[in-house]
């Protein structure tokens, strides 16, 4: 990525790598910022373990590497090891420690990052709104009247206030994307298998690990720790191919733009505009024309994102458990209650046309965007939503409406996307824009951000607060 744009997260572990700075510094000022925040992004503190772990990198024995001596949040999702995953369920407030780390968070750790807290999220990631009945609403430091989005609300709060300098995230509807367009960040579900999974998501092939960040330099230093096979996993391609897959580079031909792929209604008129906007800006940046599209016009034999709500739900019920889903119902967050009663509801043939019409899906993405054609589209279709998930004060607290999102069918499909922090929505909230890419083109979407970053910098921190590499 571009020398002129050096993220925080690659000059504090410069920093620490050339001994100006200590691993133990950063943590103190990390926990400093943690304890300072208002955010409500945080759903276990883990500062004494961190303290011991900077202290025993300092001396050199702890695991070195390319993000030696920096701080992580783990979202509460992810296993890490000693360590509850509640999920941001009352149900699973006495779950037992995990006995081993998840996958990302095992990569992390052994590039040399630091775990110092969990971060907060919807229960079970369900919603596109952080907030749950155990720790209550996360709210976005752009203003906190809003949410963060989800589910990886949590660790964005805390990364585009400045709070910590890596919080990992997952994306199984856009859970990585959501709050990367709302806060600020530039983030990317990868291709799905890019990142090995397991164990086996709630939500099975549908669901992903990734990264965001404040810039996209340290996006691709995220993405180069994180990506490889892993067993268990039979889309994972094999390590050998990692590298090929990641350094291949397509020329494209021309932009595919669309206000949505599903006709789910009109864009609001801000979202609109900032979709026109930032449309035309990609297409002078990369010297490709316009192709608008109708929603009507991508998919036949049914609509991706309903149809996510029918697999997903059902996944879930059958990863917790049939029956431990209707004895605990009562305890769960309201839309947690409506996603999962519609996952009891599903039946096998509902559930197996859905499967079937996924793969239909895919292969007509693949053909309309060849090897040679990139989509666009509002990250998220809504100029954002209240902190407890509401649209707007006068609305009930259930779950968020299906015109809202813009993200589900690159899960249902599989492809590769990114969003990209361009312009600001009439509510203040940062605007994200959304490009797709045909699968395994990840490193092309780093590639068109790094350019943007360039022509277009955004505002890597959120108003009022500072950018950890500011103690440097």
């Amino acid at each position: 990525m571009s020398q002129k744009n050096p993220g925080p997260i690659r000059l504090l572990a410069k920093a620490i790598s050339e001994k100006k700075l200590t691993s133990t510094a950063l943590i103190e000022e990390t926990i400093r910022r943690l304890d300072a925040s208002e955010l409500n992004a945080v759903c276990e503190f883990s500062y004494e373990s961190a303290l011991k772990d900077a202290e025993q990198f300092d001396k050199g024995i702890y695991a070195s590497g390319p993000l030696g001596g920096l701080p992580v949040g783990i979202k509460d999702l992810e296993d890490w090891k000693g360590h509850p995953t509640k999920k941001g369920s009352v149900a699973l407030d006495n779950v037992a420690p995990a006995k081993a780390n998840g996958v990302v968070p095992q990569r992390l750790f052994d590039a040399g990052a630091i775990g110092i807290v969990k971060t907060t999220l919807p229960e079970f990631a369900i919603e596109g709104f952080t907030s749950n009945l155990l720790t209550g609403a996360t709210t976005n430091p752009w203003n906190q009247k809003f949410s963060t989005g989800g589910s990886s609300g949590g660790s964005a709060a805390l990364v585009a206030s400045g709070a910590v300098a890596i919080g990992t995230a997952t994306d199984g509807g856009g859970s990585i994307r959501i709050p990367s367009s709302l806060c600020g960040l530039v983030g990317i579900k990868p291709t799905n298998g890019l990142v090995g999974r397991w164990p086996v998501p709630d939500w099975i092939d549908l669901s992903t690990d990734g990264p965001f960040a404040t810039s996209t330099d340290d996006l691709k230093l995220l993405l180069d720790v994180i990506v490889g096979s892993v067993a268990g996993d039979p889309s994972s391609p094999r390590h050998s191919m990692v590298r090929e897959l990641t350094t291949q580079q397509n020329t494209y031909t021309k932009l595919i733009v669309a206000e949505r792929t599903s006709p789910l209604g009109p864009l609001p008129a801000g979202v609109l505009s900032a979709l026109q906007n930032a449309a035309q800006a990609l297409s002078g940046l990369l010297k490709l024309p316009l192709e608008w599209r109708d929603a009507n016009d991508f998919f036949t034999g049914g609509l991706p994102d309903l149809d996510w709500f029918t697999i997903a739900p059902c996944d879930h019920v059958a990863s917790l458990g049939r029956q431990w889903v209707k004895e605990n119902m009562q305890l769960f967050h309201r839309s947690s209650q409506q996603f999962l009663g519609v996952g009891l509801d599903v039946t096998v043939d509902q559930y197996q046309e859905a499967r079937r019409r996924r793969l239909d899906y895919s292969r007509q993405l693949s053909e309309l965007l060849g090897n040679s054609a990139l989509l666009i589209t509002p990250t998220v279709a809504s100029e954002g939503w209240l902190a407890d998930g509401r649209l707007n004060e006068h609305a009930e607290v259930t779950g968020l409406p299906p015109e809202v999102y813009s993200t589900a069918v690159q899960n249902v499909t599989g492809n590769p996307a990114i969003s990209i922090p361009m312009g600001t929505l009439p509510s203040g909230l940062p605007f994200g824009i959304q490009i797709t890419a045909p699968p395994y083109c990840d490193y092309d979407l780093l590639r068109i951000a790094d350019l943007v970053e360039d022509h277009y910098p955004w505002q890597r921190i959120a108003t009022g607060y500072e950018s950890l590499d500011s103690i440097l």
